[in-house]
């Protein structure tokens, strides 16, 4: 029997839809392929070339905080601290690309903690093979500040031959920390790692990102003060332009620690005041459903002004912010020097702060 090229033979077409739906079911069956794949999309019809296992732009690599993916098939770069990625991944061995010197925290599994120092090129996180099957891996670079220069580029994993990637559990709620060089964790042992946003946000099992830089004040100063209130919405805190993109991640709750660092640059009662009714906006349009807690700063700076600015909001019909007084939270014992927390007073902090923010997020 002839037919065109556009039939099928009445009896041979059940046998081919079988065939075809046995492939499909396979492929939905087996592990992901190791190597990059071609992705057809559906609207224009073009091909274009998944980014392959443990590579910039793979999939299965859960990014958290502002990272810049622009050069998605090169390099991400973080520029806020606490940024850190998570991933999924098969095989015995995992190496990291970096492109220049750097030094970073690692953990694989539920393992201890690794601080790698001045590290670059292609570093080994498993001198010692881990046994067969699946493993997670999590990474964060030290904050780039002051006279540390570390180059947080993210190049990709070198995973064993035939190894694959695959999406790590992820969190359901985020919760976001705004602030200076204390939110940073500066002097603290781990710097981002032991800092009160880490801590709570691992006890609460949410996802966190640290909006913050040492150093930083609420108001832009001419002397050079990076200004948070007009920061918050960039990529990068030292770069005016890009803005960020909100719809990356939405945040439940976010906590803004700022203040401190004001008073020395000359900053008004009155401009601080507007500044930060004017960060709360900023805040409440990026993430309309969240909880903001705007934090009394732990050595008690522009406390009245932060108080008034949040009374302002909840009499503008924002009713879900609030202030948090953290009066006599911080003792001698718990300060590395007059400002700044040592572990145990970011240990402090998140005791006292975690609950509060469980209570409105439900964690």
């Amino acid at each position: 029997m002839q037919t065109s090229p556009h039939t099928f033979p009445r009896r041979t077409l059940p046998a081919l839809l079988a065939a075809v739906l046995m492939t499909c079911l396979l492929s939905w069956a087996g592990d992901p392929p190791a190597q990059a794949a071609s992705v057809r999309t559906g609207i224009t019809g073009t091909t274009v070339k998944a980014a392959a296992p443990g590579q910039p732009g793979d999939p299965n690599i859960k990014f958290v905080g502002r990272w810049d993916t622009s050069s998605s098939s090169t390099a991400y770069t973080p520029y806020w601290a606490g940024a850190y990625y998570r991933v999924g991944f098969t095989g015995r061995t995992v190496k990291l690309k970096q492109r220049n010197t750097i030094d970073l925290w690692a953990r694989i599994d539920n393992g201890p903690v690794r601080f790698y120092d001045d590290v670059k090129g292609t570093v080994n996180l498993t001198p010692t093979a881990l046994s067969p099957g699946n493993h997670t891996l999590q990474v964060n670079y030290q904050v780039v500040a002051g006279s540390y220069r570390g180059d947080a580029v993210f190049q990709g994993l070198v995973l064993d031959s035939g190894a694959t990637t695959f999406a790590p559990p992820t969190p359901a709620k985020l919760v976001e920390f705004v602030g200076d060089s204390i939110t940073v964790g500066t002097t603290s042992s781990q710097n981002a790692r032991t800092a009160y946003g880490w801590l709570i946000g691992e006890r609460l099992g949410v996802e966190h990102t640290q909006i913050a830089q040492g150093g930083a004040c609420l108001v832009a100063a001419a002397d050079g003060c990076v200004g948070l209130e007009r920061q918050f919405t960039k990529l990068n805190p030292n770069a005016a332009t890009p803005d960020w993109n909100f719809s990356r991640y939405r945040a439940d709750a976010i906590v803004i620690n700022l203040g401190t660092n004001d008073v020395g640059h000359g900053v008004s009662s009155a401009q601080f005041q507007s500044a930060y009714t004017s960060l709360l906006r900023k805040v409440r349009a990026a993430y309309p459903q969240a909880w903001i807690f705007a934090l009394e700063t732990f050595r008690g700076r522009f406390v009245p002004q932060t108080e008034a600015a949040v009374k302002a909001a909840v009499a503008g019909g924002d009713a879900r912010v609030s202030f948090v007084d953290t009066t006599g939270w911080l003792g001698s014992g718990d300060l590395t020097d007059s400002v700044h927390p040592n572990d145990r007073g970011h240990r402090v902090i998140a005791d006292r702060l975690a609950p509060v923010i469980a209570a409105r997020i439900g964690s």
